[in-house]
């Protein structure tokens, strides 16, 4: 059994979508970075490379790689979970924390679980995905960036 932290953080800004778990959340700006800058899916894929000791996801798809410009963070997933795999691993489960002071997030949130599940071939019920907001504090509370954080439980394959 191993077990792995993950997180991430990006900017709010205009003109862009606004991608959380794979899935696109209507709102007047979207995060800024080199893929779609999908936060949770990023901080989910570091969670799961570290509980494999498979360093982080910079290493794998590096920002200063044109190859991963506007890269569907879906799909960094589920190249991640081949890698676990075949370190012999298999997940055992997900739990993640997204902090947000807008948009409210619960509404979407089965939606994230299912689709995330989907990428990883697990149960929807293996993918804890909670949101709560940084209380107007900092960064994310004055609603200038939006962060998650994932912890991944990895089982020895059988």
């Amino acid at each position: 059994m191993r077990i792995g932290q993950g997180y991430d953080i990006h900017r709010l800004v205009p003109d862009r979508p606004l991608i959380l778990g794979g899935i696109p959340i209507p709102y007047k700006r979207g995060l800024l970075g080199h893929s779609d800058a999908d936060v949770l899916t990023h901080a989910i894929m570091d969670a799961l490379l570290g509980a494999a000791a498979l360093r982080d996801i910079g290493y794998y798809f590096p920002p200063e790689d044109e190859q991963w410009k506007g890269a569907d963070s879906i799909l960094l997933l589920q190249q991640v979970v081949q890698l676990v795999g075949k370190e012999g691993w298999q997940i055992g489960n997900i739990d993640t924390v997204v902090v947000a002071e807008q948009p409210k997030l619960k509404p979407h949130i089965p939606k994230m679980q299912a689709r995330l599940a989907e990428a990883m071939q697990i149960s929807p019920q293996q993918v804890g995905v909670k949101a709560t907001t940084n209380e107007k504090l900092g960064p994310v509370g004055e609603g200038q960036a939006i962060a998650a954080f994932a912890v991944a439980l990895l089982l020895a394959a059988t």
